[in-house]
């Protein structure tokens, strides 16, 4: 029964590796340290080639969409997450393999030799952790617990290889003892599994319908202030709803998407935070949280969308966020008249810079509160940028430094080939075509939403079977200059199937591109379209 070896200690290979996560996760949750299989695949996330990281966006999204397997953003993480465990498993079940092959020739030596793979993936995951800043626990306490949970499960990895061999030689592996162990993993893998559904639990927040939401809209826009403020409250009030169906206008802070380049969030403590300013400045400095809190607010609503969002994709949210212009912090370090932009670093490792005419404009903020609430962690806590008018990829979160330099800086995104001015493409989407049509008027009911980044939306239009493009209604003013509109669109149908398809035109009249492109490089174009089949 030789044959069987190499196949029994990649099984064996599975369950150690599959327990090893279950114990680094246990030690991440219970004592911040390093959770090994997210910090390794965050690594190769930021050191793989960009143009296979962008075919891999590309399929992912592209699969999520298809399958229609929930919100993009919040399944992609989901999806990477999973990779990133079946990538670690992948790698025991390999370790396995091997000293089932060597099982045959050293029995004796196999946990030594498990010890030292085990050793191999220790000094590897240490060199991941040493580039990766030791984030969650410093060099001594990674390194004991890497030797603790790396070697130690390739010493017993190795010990299990070479029991079953000698039972293979000797006698077949008795019941009870497969059973008791095959019930501790099962015991342990309950106790990761419930442990992650409880944290999930208790940090949900209690959800909201649709009129609190719209009555937050009207209170919070009351409070906007700067020059991308809201319109007055009345406006907003006098508006026709929106078509039931349509993506509310604000989006609250637990469906906001969130794509950045890690698997889980940078926890920064805000108590010790500092926000330095160094470069080309006369006066290089530094502020606390509470001092950036304490300087002069401006809240304005904002529409965020990610470079890699499809048309018509759900990778674009809407929310009120609260901090201080970013000029007022340049001004307090004094910028040297050769300075072009500035650079700015965050804590996980990502960097962008800025052009200083935008670093200047007073619509650009340095954030700290969302839809009034501190930021999340994983939406940039304790501070992130937002400039007016380009995509996600330019606006880094859980900034940390800032240089002013004398020349064009470098750009995370930028440097694996994506857009280097990122500048939001004019797009639209229909949301929600009624199955029905009104029994009073015979019209459907079409809404959905539109946004060209801080230019603005002068129109849309809807074409219904390739006859002629009409105009819908805007639901005027928008929540603000630097949001999307919401639109409707009532179109007397006759039973039977039909193909909408919709388009915007910006605040100059210029059209969205309709040529069907997609995200990589500059953002996506082309026109959506839904189909309908329509009911009396």
């Amino acid at each position: 029964m030789s044959e069987h070896r190499p196949l029994r200690g990649a099984g064996f290979g599975g369950l150690i590796g599959g327990a090893v996560v279950g114990v680094t996760y246990l030690g991440h949750f219970l004592a911040g340290l390093p959770f090994i299989p997210f910090d390794i695949f965050d690594w190769l996330a930021r050191t793989l080639p960009g143009g296979l990281v962008v075919r891999s966006i590309e399929t992912m999204v592209g699969i999520i969409r298809g399958l229609r397997l929930g919100p993009t953003a919040s399944t992609a993480k989901l999806v990477e997450q999973g990779l990133a465990l079946v990538q670690f498993v992948v790698t025991w079940v390999v370790l396995g393999l091997v000293l089932g092959l060597l099982s045959r020739r050293r029995p004796a030596r196999l946990p030594l030799l498990g010890s030292l793979g085990g050793l191999v993936l220790a000094a590897s995951a240490f060199g991941v952790e040493w580039a990766q800043g030791f984030r969650d626990a410093g060099p001594l306490a990674t390194l004991v617990w890497l030797v603790a949970t790396l070697v130690g499960g390739g010493a017993l990895l190795g010990a299990m290889v070479k029991a079953g061999a000698g039972r293979t030689e000797a006698q077949p592996v008795r019941g009870d003892s497969r059973r008791r162990f095959l019930y501790l993993v099962g015991t342990g893998s309950f106790v990761v599994i419930v442990t992650s559904a409880g944290v999930s639990i208790l940090s949900k927040d209690k959800k909201k319908n649709l009129p609190e939401i719209e009555q937050e809209e009207v209170v919070r826009a009351s409070r906007t202030s700067g020059p991308a403020a809201s319109p007055p409250p009345d406006e907003l009030e006098g508006r026709f709803p929106p078509v039931p169906g349509t993506r509310p206008e604000l989006t609250k802070n637990d469906d906001f998407y969130r794509i950045d380049i890690n698997l889980r969030p940078p926890e920064v403590d805000g108590g010790t935070w500092r926000l330095k300013l160094e470069g080309l400045v006369e006066r290089p400095r530094s502020w606390s949280l509470d001092e950036i809190r304490a300087m002069p607010r401006q809240t304005q609503a904002i529409t965020l969308s990610c470079i890699s969002n499809p048309v018509g994709g759900d990778l674009i949210s809407t929310s009120f966020w609260t901090g201080t212009p970013f000029k007022r912090l340049l001004a307090e370090g004094g910028l040297k008249k050769e300075v072009e932009e500035i650079f700015i670093e965050s804590a996980d490792g990502f960097y962008e810079s800025v052009p200083l005419s935008e670093a200047l404009d007073d619509r650009t903020l340095l954030v700290y509160e969302m839809n009034g609430e501190p930021l999340t962690a994983g939406h940039g806590y304790p501070l992130r940028i937002f400039i007016p008018g380009h995509f996600g990829m330019k606006q880094p979160k859980w900034i940390v430094r800032m240089e002013a330099i004398d020349h064009k800086g470098a750009g995370f995104w930028v440097d694996r080939n994506w857009s280097e001015t990122a500048r939001v493409r004019t797009t639209s989407a229909i949301d929600v075509a009624s199955a029905t049509s009104d029994p009073q008027t015979g019209a459907v009911a079409v809404g959905g939403i539109a946004y060209a980044g801080d230019r603005g939306i002068s129109r849309v239009e809807v074409l219904v079977d390739g006859k002629e493009w009409e105009a819908a209604e805007l639901r005027a003013p928008a929540l603000g200059p630097l949001t999307w509109v919401q639109w409707r669109y009532f179109w007397k149908a006759a039973p039977g199937k039909h193909l909408l398809r919709v388009r915007a035109y910006d605040d100059e009249g210029h059209p969205q591109i309709i040529e069907d492109r997609p995200p990589y490089p500059d953002g996506a174009t082309g026109i959506h379209q839904k189909a309908a089949d329509i009911r009396r």
